[in-house]
């Protein structure tokens, strides 16, 4: 398995059940391809750098799990066919599962 960082901006104007639902959702796209998830961090509405689809902020949050890349592949899929999202990022975290002395010998 590998670990992965997502963040998504969802639209500022849905309410908190439909936020809830398109986590959700992605959630179990997650657990259903047989991954885990370690973190999911909310950070609310923020205001955006600059304008993204005539919004000029988004509704942030951070996920942080581990699947197979086939996993990550159709999670992007889908995050491109949801009209909630507006942006998103996904990487791989090279850095997780890591023993602490490695990651700071890197830096």
């Amino acid at each position: 398995m590998v670990a992965y960082e997502l963040m998504v901006i969802l639209n500022p104007e849905l309410s908190e059940e439909e936020i809830e639902s398109t986590l959700q959702r992605l959630q179990n796209i997650i657990r259903e391809g047989e991954g885990e998830i370690s973190n999911l961090d909310k950070w609310g509405k923020r205001r955006l750098a600059y304008e993204v689809k005539k919004f000029r902020e988004g509704f942030y949050a951070v996920m942080n799990f581990r699947s197979a890349p086939g996993v990550a592949a159709e999670l992007e899929r889908i995050i491109k066919i949801t009209d909630n999202i507006i942006r998103y990022l996904l990487i791989r975290d090279e850095k997780a599962g890591r023993e602490p002395e490695e990651v700071q010998e890197e830096a």
